[in-house]
C-alpha cells in the first residue's frame, strides 16, 4: 500500500510505514492526481476530502489527525465504504495551556481573583480550559447548547446570560455550517453586543466560527482580543490582525504532545480497520538536551512564570505580524510556513517546577495546570 501523508504530521513515516511506502506533501497542495496509487490518505485541516477528491481513487481509509473534521465529507466516505478516523481530543491540552498563556499574557500575571470565564462549547478543549480557570481561581460559567440537550443538566447557562457576567469569553466550538446548531459566523454583531464591556475575546476553534468584520466593528468595547483562528486562511485580513491583542497561526494545538497523540490516534484506528497488529509506540520523542526543571523558589508569581517558560506566546504574536512586511503574494505561503516550521513546543507534563516552601499555594496551581512540583 502507499500511504500520503500530509508533511505536517509529526512522525508519520515512523507510524505508518507498517502499512507501506509513506509519501508526505504538504496538504493544501494535495490533489485528484496525486492519490491515482495511493491506499491510505492521512491529513490534517488544511486538505478537503470529499468525493472531488476521492471519486475513482484507490482510497480505502482516511485519517485525519485533528479534532475537527468539518474538512471531510463523512457521509460521501460512508456511503463509499472509505474508513475514517480523527483524532477527537488529541490537542485539547495544548489549545487549553495556550488559552492559559494568552490570559496570563493579558493580565500581565496569574491573579484572577474575582473574575468570570465564559467558555463557550465545553467538550474536550473547553473541558480542559474549565478546569483549569478553576484551577486558577475563576468562577466558570458554561454554555453548550447540544450538550445540555443530550444531559438535561442545569449546569450549562443561556449565551446571553455567559456574554453578559463574563470577564473572559472564550469560544471552543466545531464549525457547523446550519442546522439547530450552526457555529458559522457565530461570534457576529449580536454576539458582541452582548458581551459585557470591556471583556477579553478569545477563538481558538475555527475562523469561520467569526464574523471578523463585526470584531473589527466591535473592537473598541472588547478588552482584549485573541485570535488564532481566521476567516480566510491562509489568506489574513491584515484589519483583523491589527485589533488583536494576540493574534496566532492557528498555532494552538501544536504541541508535540498533541500532535503524536493525533499521529497515534489514527495509527491505532488504522490498524483497527485493516486488522493489523499495533505495533508503533512514539517512544520518548523529546530532544537531548530539553529542558525539564524550572527553578522558580525565587520568583514573585511562579505560576505566571513557569507558563512564559513553557510557552512564551507573544514570539508567536511577533512571528505571525511579519506577515504584514511581505507582499501581498507571498502572504499565504508565509503564513503556511509558519505552521509548516512550527517549532518544538512541549505541554506542561513535560516539566517539573521548583517551588520554596512558601510557595505551597502557588505549587498547587502548578499542579493544577499540569506541571509536575517539587518542594525545595
Amino acid at each position: 500500500m502507499i500511504v500520503l501523508a500530509d508533511t505536517n504530521i509529526r512522525m508519520a513515516e515512523s507510524a505508518f510505514s507498517q502499512f507501506g511506502t509513506v509519501n508526505c506533501m504538504p496538504g493544501r497542495e494535495i490533489t485528484k492526481e496525486h492519490l491515482n496509487n495511493v491506499g491510505m490518505l492521512i491529513v490534517r485541516s488544511v486538505t478537503r476530502v470529499g468525493e472531488e477528491l476521492l471519486r475513482e481513487t484507490p482510497v480505502k481509509f482516511v485519517g485525519t489527525t485533528t479534532i475537527g473534521i468539518d474538512h471531510i465529507d463523512t457521509g460521501y466516505l460512508r456511503d463509499d465504504n472509505i474508513g475514517f478516523a480523527s483524532a477527537p481530543g488529541s490537542n485539547a491540552d495544548s489549545v487549553a495551556e495556550y488559552v492559559v498563556s494568552a490570559l496570563f499574557h493579558l493580565n500581565k500575571g496569574s491573579d484572577f481573583k474575582g473574575k468570570t470565564i465564559g467558555i463557550i462549547g465545553v467538550g474536550n478543549v473547553g473541558s480542559r480550559v474549565c478546569a483549569r480557570a478553576r484551577t486558577l481561581g475563576f468562577q466558570c460559567l458554561l454554555n453548550d447548547p447540544p450538550k445540555k440537550k443530550r444531559t438535561g443538566c442545569d449546569i450549562f447557562r443561556e449565551l446571553p446570560e455567559v456574554l453578559g457576567q463574563a470577564d473572559i469569553v472564550t469560544v471552543h466550538v466545531p464549525l457547523e455550517n446550519e442546522g439547530e446548531y450552526a457555529t458559522r459566523h457565530m461570534i457576529n454583531d449580536s454576539f458582541l453586543s452582548m458581551m459585557k464591556e470591556g471583556a477579553i475575546l478569545v477563538n481558538t476553534s475555527r475562523g469561520n466560527v467569526s464574523d471578523e468584520d463585526a470584531i473589527v466593528k466591535n473592537r473598541s468595547k472588547l478588552g482584549g482580543c485573541v485570535l488564532d483562528v481566521w476567516q480566510n486562511e491562509p489568506d489574513l485580513s491584515e484589519k483583523t490582525l491589527s485589533v488583536a491583542d494576540i493574534a496566532t497561526p492557528h498555532i494552538a494545538g501544536y504541541s508535540i504532545d498533541g500532535k503524536i497523540r493525533g499521529t497515534k490516534m489514527v495509527y491505532d484506528a488504522a490498524c483497527a480497520f485493516l486488522f493489523k497488529e499495533n505495533k508503533w509506540d512514539a517512544g520518548d520523542y523529546r530532544k537531548e538536551g530539553t529542558q525539564y526543571s524550572i527553578d522558580l523558589k525565587e520568583s514573585s508569581d511562579p505560576v505566571f512564570d513557569a507558563m512564559r517558560f513553557v510557552y512564551p506566546i507573544m514570539e508567536d504574536d511577533a512571528a505571525l505580524r511579519e506577515i504584514t512586511s511581505k507582499k501581498a503574494e507571498e502572504r499565504a505561503s508565509y503564513f503556511d510556513s509558519l505552521r509548516a516550521n512550527y517549532g518544538d513546543r512541549y505541554e506542561c507534563l513535560k516539566y517539573s517546577v521548583v517551588c520554596s516552601k512558601g510557595q505551597e499555594r502557588e505549587a498547587g496551581i502548578l499542579k493544577g495546570l499540569g506541571f509536575s512540583v517539587v518542594i525545595d
